[in-house]
């Protein structure tokens, strides 16, 4: 019996087959960067789909229109730029690199949306506001024929910024207590109270505006007023704020909440020095959702506040005006320098609505786990403040090498004959 023989088939290795396959070590495929071939490809699919779509509505079929000719070119485009992509990539890759490209074209046509609604505006504006009166004066002495030199927007700067100040004060408590509420105390009525902030999201201005109006104005008896109006923003403001925060508290981790329990901390300690500190940048994006969404409301305005050319600082009494209804009523005017006041209303407003937001980035920081120099600083004191304490509040510790006390009742010795040495 030979060795191979005496061997268990169990353990056993086949000789190899010189006809099979040689091994080839498996290369992981780039996911990023640029290559040539993807540059040429791009190139190639994109030239590709202009002559094909030059040849359908200039040659081969009666097709006409500029929208409908780039839709043709970009869909040739994709489909000649997957055919290229495929004779030197895999099925996967051939379809991120399509999905990359769809991508990517989508954000190029948001941002040319976005550059040519500022870019037109900020043009359509330009004839007002290079003057200083623009921002200084209100329209209380000027009219649709006087020129530019005369009247401004002050009044409507100043009123959005009451209504706002007012909706901000009123929803941004209430708008994170709910949220808290729905994530962190689920009493009996989260759910309920979830199923009408979703429903609110989907109200209507006009029906804010005239719930305030009923309430404030019809039933109070009260005169319609900058404060009414900041009501009604707050009723828009207040459930994209709650959703937001809603979904900003859900991804904070829970083994946060876990650990600040075990150690014996209260839930509301837990939340206002673990949850929403975690949070905050996250939180100053909600607020600055619900801001965006208020600051760009006329109806409700319109109907709370009423219309004013004079300047009006109080917002008990006397209507208010702000920019959006300002916007509103200028462009409405057939007199050119009243559509460029107009125009040039809306441009402030996109700036203020900037401005705020870089207000709220900086409040509220960067994400977890990632600090400023400032507040590493700050945390490194506070750390260096602890050790201290602690250091002193410890008892201090015995030696082990200190020699015992003799005991304080021991007898003298004493001589054989009775009497003491």
């Amino acid at each position: 019996m030979t060795v191979l023989e005496k061997t268990p088939a169990a353990v056993r290795t086949p000789p190899p087959d010189p006809e099979a396959a040689p091994f080839t070590e498996d290369v992981p495929r780039r996911i990023g960067g640029v290559t040539r071939n993807g540059v040429l490809a791009l190139a190639g699919a994109a030239a590709a789909g202009v002559c094909v779509a030059v040849l359908l509505f200039g040659e081969l079929a009666p097709l006409s229109g500029a929208l409908g000719f780039a839709v043709v070119a970009y869909l040739v485009f994709l489909c000649v730029y997957a055919v290229l992509t495929g004779l030197e990539e895999d099925g996967p890759a051939v379809r991120d690199r399509v999905m990359t490209v769809v991508l990517w074209s989508a954000a190029g046509l948001m941002f040319l949306a976005l550059v040519m609604v500022v870019g037109f505006t900020l043009y359509r504006g330009r004839e007002a506001l290079p003057h200083l009166n623009f921002f200084t004066q209100d329209m209380q002495a000027a009219g649709p024929l006087d020129p530019l030199t005369n009247g401004g927007i002050a009044h409507a700067m100043l009123g959005t910024l009451i209504m706002i100040t007012i909706a901000l004060a009123i929803t941004v408590p209430l708008g994170l207590a709910c949220a808290v509420y729905l994530n962190h105390v689920t009493g009996r009525f989260a759910r309920f109270v979830r199923t009408i902030v979703e429903a609110m999201t989907a109200l209507p201005s006009i029906v804010a505006g005239l719930m305030v109006y009923a309430i404030w104005i019809l039933g109070l008896g009260l005169q319609k007023s900058g404060l009414a109006a900041g009501f009604a923003i707050s009723v828009m403001m207040l459930p994209i704020v709650i959703r937001a925060a809603d979904v900003v508290l859900r991804l904070v981790p829970g083994n946060l909440t876990e650990a600040a329990e075990a150690l014996g901390a209260p839930r509301m300690r837990t939340v206002w020095h673990v949850i929403l500190p975690t949070a905050r940048s996250g939180l100053a994006t909600a607020v600055i959702l619900g801001t965006a969404r208020g600051i760009g409301e006329t109806s409700p305005v319109l109907l709370t506040a009423g219309f004013t050319a004079a300047l009006n600082a109080d917002p008990t009494s006397g209507p208010m005006v702000s920019l959006p209804l300002a916007v509103f009523s200028f462009v409405k005017s057939p007199e050119p320098t009243m559509i460029a006041r107009g125009f040039g209303a809306a441009a402030v407003l996109m700036a203020l609505v900037l401005i705020l937001f870089a207000v709220a980035r900086v409040l509220g920081g960067r994400g977890p786990g990632r600090q400023t120099r400032r507040q590493a600083r700050r945390t490194a004191r506070a750390s260096r403040r602890d050790v201290r304490r602690f250091a002193e509040a410890a008892p201090a510790p015995v030696p082990d090498s200190a020699p015992a006390p003799a005991p304080a009742s021991a007898p003298a010795p004493t001589s054989a004959f009775g009497v003491n040495d």
